[in-house]
C-alpha cells in the first residue's frame, strides 16, 4: 500500500516548530526529515499519522482547506512535544502551503483572496488556484483601484521586515543548496511570514519560491533547474534590497487581497486554448481571448486531477456568468459579458451579478485578432520586455503572432523563417509532456518544408529567437498552407487538436527523409556570458566557499579573460568583485572571523546577477531582429 501524501503546511507553523528546537536537535533535523513521507498512514477519523518507534506518534489534522494552518493541528505523543524533533521533521517533510492558499473566492462581492493562478509554464512547485478568470489589459487601459500617487510610503515596520528578509536571504545564499537545509529554510519562512504580516506579499512570495527551490534541489527533484533557483534568489534579493532602502515604488509591495471594481460590459473573442499541467498534480485548461480594443483575457479552469484533467478540461464548460459554451467552443467563439468585475491586475470576477452570452467567433484574419499578426516580431518582443513581463515566457507573458515558412527540424525544435525575409526562429513545444500533442504536431509540421503557417504563441524570453506556439492556422492568400476543417475556424490548438495528413497540401511531405535544418544563430550561446551564469549557479549550489574556489588560480583567468576579449568588461569586473568578496574572510590574531556577515557577498552576487540578466535580455531581443 502506497503512503498517503502529507498535507501542505503554513510557513509560519513550520518556522515556529523549527525555532522551538534546541541546537542539538536542529543538527539532526535534516536526517529526521528524510523518509518521513514514506511512513504516512491515514487514520479512521481522517487524520494522518507518522510513527517514530514505539513511543512517538505524530498526528496531523488539517483544517477545512486541507492545509495545516495552526500549531495545534500537528501534535506528537512524545514527552518533549511540542518542542520535539518528530513533530518538526513531519512538518518539514510536508509541502509548503501558499500564504493565501486556504482562502476562497467570494463570488458575491467579486473579491478574490485565493493565490494567483499560474499559466501552463508557471513554477510547478507552487500549487495553482483551482478556479480563475484572468485578464491582461493593455498599457493604455487604466486599472481600477488606487493610483500610484495616493499609495502611502513604506512604514518603518515594512522596512524592518524587508531588512530582516534581506539578511536571512543573504545567509541562505552564502550557505548554498549544500548547506541550505531545514533550519536555513525555516529562517526564510519566518522572515517571509513577518513580511506578509507587515503588508509585503510580493517579498513573501519570492521567499517561498526560494524555499521550494532549495527543497527541490536538495531532493534532486525531476525537472528542477539550478537556473530557476538562481533566478528566484535574484528576485528575492533585489526586491528585499529595494524595500529595505525605503524607496520602493507603489507596485513593489504586491497585493495580498484582490479587490474587484466594476468593469461594465465587454466583449471578448477566442484566440486559442492550451492545457495546464502542474507537477503538483493539478491540471486544466486556459483559454485566451481578445477584446475589440486589443485587451487580452484568459479564462482558466485548473483543479486537482493531473494529466487526465488537463486532457479532458479542453471541452469542459466555461464557469462564467452562466455561459453555455465549453472551452473548445469559446476558443473559436466569443462572449458578451455584462456586469463584469475587474481587479487592479486585470482579473475578471465570476460573481453572481455577472452574465455572459455567446458571440460569433472571429477568424485570425479579422479584427481584433488580426492585429496580433500585423507588427514586426522584434518590436513585439522588445515591447514585452519593456512592459516588465512577470516571467520569461511564463504567466502574464504577452502572446505573439506571426506568419512563417517552415524550414525543417533541428533537434527538439522546428526551425521557421518569419515571412517577408524576417529572422529564423525556433518553435519549441509549449508543454513537452508525451501524452499531450504539442510535440507530435510540431513533428508533423516539420515534415512539410516550405509550408506557410500562421503561428500564435508565447515568446521564450530566456532563449534566443524561440517561440512556444499554442496554435497554428493557414496564411490567407497562400496556396501552400494548412487545410483545416471549417468548424475549426482557421486555427488548430496544438495542445488539443491533432494535425492529420489531410490538413496539409496535397503532395507535400512525400519527398522521403527530411534533411535537418541549419542551426539558428544564437548570440546568447555564442557570448561567453555562460561563464558568469555558471559562476552564479556555482554560488547557489555550493555557497560562498565554492565561488571563492572558482576565483583562484587558473580558474580566475579562464573566467575573466574570455569576457574581456569579447568586450564584456563590465561583466568581468563584477565577476572579479564577486570572487574577491567571496574569498574575503578577515580574521583576528586568534583565527576568529572579524566580519561574518554575508551582506557584502550577497550584494556582489546580486550586482553580477542583475547585470547578467540585462545583458542576456538584450541579446535575446537582438536575436529577434
Amino acid at each position: 500500500m502506497s503512503p498517503e501524501p502529507l498535507p501542505p503546511v503554513a510557513p509560519d507553523v513550520l518556522a515556529e516548530a523549527v525555532e522551538q528546537l534546541s541546537a542539538r536537535l536542529r543538527k539532526k533535523l535534516d536526517a529526521a526529515i528524510a523518509g518521513c513521507a514514506e511512513h504516512v498512514v491515514r487514520a479512521a477519523d481522517g487524520s494522518l499519522d507518522v510513527r517514530f518507534g514505539e513511543d512517538a506518534l505524530v498526528t496531523l489534522r488539517p483544517g477545512p482547506s486541507g492545509a495545516v494552518t495552526e500549531a495545534g493541528q500537528a501534535v506528537c505523543t512524545c514527552l518533549l512535544a511540542p518542542r520535539c524533533l518528530h513533530r518538526a521533521a513531519v512538518l518539514g517533510a510536508a509541502p509548503i502551503a501558499d500564504a493565501d492558499g486556504c482562502a476562497d473566492t467570494d463570488r458575491d462581492t467579486g473579491t478574490d483572496t485565493a493565490p494567483e493562478a499560474p499559466e501552463p509554464t508557471a513554477d510547478p512547485a507552487a500549487p495553482p488556484r483551482t478556479d480563475s478568470v484572468a485578464a491582461s489589459t493593455p498599457a493604455s487601459a487604466p486599472a481600477p483601484g488606487p493610483s500610484a500617487s495616493t499609495t502611502p510610503p513604506l512604514t518603518p515596520a515594512q522596512v524592518r521586515a524587508a531588512t530582516a528578509l534581506w539578511e536571512v536571504a543573504a545567509e541562505a545564499l552564502s550557505a548554498g543548496v549544500t548547506a541550505g537545509g531545514a533550519v536555513v529554510q525555516a529562517e526564510l519562512l519566518r522572515a517571509a511570514h513577518t513580511a506578509r504580516l507587515t503588508g509585503l506579499p510580493r517579498a513573501e512570495a519570492a521567499a517561498l519560491r526560494v524555499v521550494r527551490g532549495l527543497r527541490a534541489a536538495r531532493e534532486r527533484g525531476r525537472g528542477q533547474r539550478l537556473g530557476d533557483l538562481t533566478g528566484a534568489f535574484r528576485d528575492l534579493l533585489s526586491g528585499a534590497a529595494l524595500l529595505a532602502s525605503g524607496t520602493a515604488g507603489p507596485g513593489e509591495t504586491g497585493t495580498a487581497r484582490r479587490a474587484y471594481g466594476q468593469g461594465g460590459s465587454l466583449r471578448a473573442y477566442g484566440l486559442c486554448r492550451e492545457p495546464v499541467l502542474s507537477a503538483t498534480g493539478y491540471g486544466g485548461v486556459s483559454t485566451h481571448l481578445v477584446g475589440p480594443d486589443g485587451s487580452r483575457y484568459t479564462i482558466s479552469d485548473v483543479r486537482p486531477g493531473g494529466l487526465a484533467r488537463a486532457r479532458g478540461a479542453g471541452s469542459a464548460s466555461v464557469a462564467l456568468g452562466g455561459a453555455v459554451l465549453d472551452h473548445a467552443g469559446l476558443a473559436r467563439g466569443g462572449l458578451r459579458i455584462v456586469g463584469a468585475t475587474v481587479s487592479p491586475d486585470g482579473r475578471l470576477g465570476a460573481g453572481r451579478g455577472v452574465n455572459a452570452t455567446p458571440l460569433r467567433g472571429v477568424d485570425w484574419s479579422e479584427e481584433p485578432a488580426s492585429a496580433l499578426f500585423a507588427g514586426p516580431v522584434g518590436e513585439a518582443v522588445a515591447a514585452a520586455l519593456d512592459a516588465g513581463s512577470p516571467e520569461a515566457g511564463g504567466p502574464g507573458a504577452a502572446l505573439l503572432g506571426c506568419d512563417v515558412e517552415v524550414v525543417g527540424p533541428a533537434g527538439e525544435y522546428l526551425v521557421v523563417r518569419v515571412a517577408g525575409g524576417g529572422p529564423l526562429l525556433r518553435l519549441g513545444a509549449a508543454h513537452p509532456h508525451p501524452e499531450l500533442p504539442h510535440t507530435a504536431n510540431l513533428r508533423r509540421i516539420a515534415e512539410h518544408p516550405g509550408l506557410a503557417l500562421r503561428v500564435l504563441g508565447r515568446p521564450d524570453l530566456d532563449r534566443a529567437a524561440t517561440l512556444r506556439p499554442l496554435a497554428v492556422g493557414p496564411v490567407p492568400g497562400e496556396a501552400h498552407t494548412l487545410r483545416l476543417p471549417e468548424e475549426w475556424l482557421g486555427r488548430a490548438d496544438l495542445g488539443y487538436d491533432r494535425l492529420q495528413g489531410s490538413h496539409f497540401p496535397r503532395g507535400a511531405g512525400d519527398s522521403g527523409t527530411i534533411a535537418p535544418a541549419a542551426a539558428v544563430p544564437d548570440p546568447l550561446a555564442d557570448a561567453p556570458l555562460w561563464r558568469v551564469r555558471r559562476l552564479l549557479e556555482t554560488g547557489v549550489a555550493g555557497g560562498r566557499r565554492a565561488v571563492a574556489e572558482a576565483g583562484r588560480g587558473t580558474d580566475a583567468a579562464g573566467l575573466l579573460a574570455p569576457l574581456r576579449r569579447a568586450g564584456l568588461g563590465g561583466a568581468a569586473q563584477l565577476a572579479a568583485a564577486l570572487t574577491a568578496e567571496a574569498d574575503r574572510r578577515p580574521r583576528d590574531a586568534f583565527g576568529r572571523l572579524t566580519d561574518a556577515s554575508a551582506d557584502g557577498y550577497a550584494r556582489a552576487w546580486l550586482a553580477s546577477a542583475v547585470h547578467l540578466a540585462a545583458a542576456e535580455r538584450s541579446l535575446v531581443v537582438a536575436s529577434w531582429s
